[in-house]
């Protein structure tokens, strides 16, 4: 089979990169890649979704110019804009590839690769997952357990790795929810060390409160502060257990694929409102998919195959990768249940490999 040319157009966000670098490593084809920066409203800010360019930053992001490729591989609502754009400029011929889950029209996209939080229905260009595609690099693990070795061999064991996120509608993680963090994950480490980690997204109050309420002998890395190296490849190949809150679906999918023991810390929900918009959300994708790709619902809160993070929480518990935060941790084996996650990789690479069999090259 002759190799496509393939872009890999993508944002800033590292985790989302990461799995498709792990396609395109199981692919073992040759990538262009298209880094793209937003202006700066768009950093943070949502631009309304369509085929365009007009929320990227060109003179820095990577050039977008023909030939145009015959496959891309994208990730995440700004990106994806660019990608369709790109399709549209080679007058469709460009293929395009998405992970996650599409804002809008689903019928464009020639595969969709979804994990279980994202409500999108089976379709003949949609591929349902379980986990997200992310895995701990595993250079990285080696180098970080040798680096870290007589550092954290001095800490009192058991060591137990809290790997904290932030705030994502409608779940909330403020001062309050901070100090209940620390109280529940302390009493797995009992005489042992509780390591904190916070990242980007955790909000300057919850890490205040972290710091305040932290127990004797614990310690805290706070997210950016050049003082510190991250420790959390380090405590991915050190820790004896791990809490982490249930908002980062990427740290829980890396720590499930170790087949680490770990507690899912589900933050509370911010609203009760937020509960049942993305319930009502749901019902509306299976019900009428169409009806919920209107942009009035999006307005209203009711998005386009929306997110619903607990069905990841609930599969890691049912088939024993996880338990709920304040149940027993199996600290010792070699997971909750000693299982291992399913590797879904090659169904994704399978269904690839076929996109690009049963369609033209050349998208020029």
């Amino acid at each position: 089979m002759k190799q496509p040319t393939v872009w890999l157009v993508i944002g800033d966000k590292a985790g989302d990169n990461a799995q498709l670098e792990v396609v395109r490593e199981r692919l073992g084809w040759q990538v262009d890649y298209r880094r793209l920066t937003f202006l700066p409203r768009y950093v943070k800010g949502k631009p309304l979704f369509r085929a365009s360019l007009r929320h990227v930053d060109l003179e820095r992001s990577d050039p977008l110019r023909a030939p145009w490729p015959d496959i891309v591989f994208t990730i995440g609502r700004r990106p994806s804009m660019v990608a369709l754009w790109i399709k549209a400029q080679s007058g469709g011929r460009t293929r395009v590839v998405l992970f996650g889950r599409p804002k809008r029209w689903l019928e464009r996209f020639d595969l969709i690769v979804t994990p279980a939080q994202y409500a999108v229905p089976p379709a003949a260009n949609v591929l349902n997952i379980t986990l997200p595609l992310m895995r701990p690099d595993p250079q990285r693990l080696h180098e970080a357990h040798s680096a870290w070795q007589q550092r954290l061999a001095r800490l009192p064991r058991p060591l137990i790795a809290v790997l904290v996120g932030g705030s994502t509608n409608p779940f909330r993680l403020d001062a309050v929810v901070a100090r209940d963090l620390v109280a529940q994950a302390s009493a797995y480490a009992d005489a042992g060390t509780l390591y904190v980690t916070t990242s980007r997204r955790t909000p300057a109050e919850a890490a205040a409160a972290l710091e305040e309420c932290l127990p004797e002998r614990a310690v805290l890395y706070r997210w950016g502060d050049p003082a510190e190296d991250n420790p959390y490849y380090a405590l991915l190949a050190h820790a004896d257990g791990f809490v982490v809150t249930g908002d980062s679906i990427s740290m829980l999918t890396e720590v499930a694929r170790l087949g680490r023991p770990l507690a899912v810390y589900a933050l509370p929900q911010s609203q009760a409102a937020g509960k049942y918009l993305v319930r009502a959300g749901m019902w509306l994708t299976r019900a009428a998919p169409r009806l919920a790709s209107h942009p009035l619902l999006e307005r209203l809160g009711l998005l386009f195959f929306p997110r619903e993070l607990t069905r990841i929480h609930d599969w890691l518990y049912e088939h024993g990768m996880a338990v709920p935060a304040g149940q027993p941790l199996r600290l010792g084996s070699a997971g909750s249940a000693g299982k291992a996650v399913h590797d879904e990789l090659d169904d994704v690479v399978a269904r690839i490999e076929a996109l690009q069999r049963d369609a033209p090259t050349g998208a020029g």
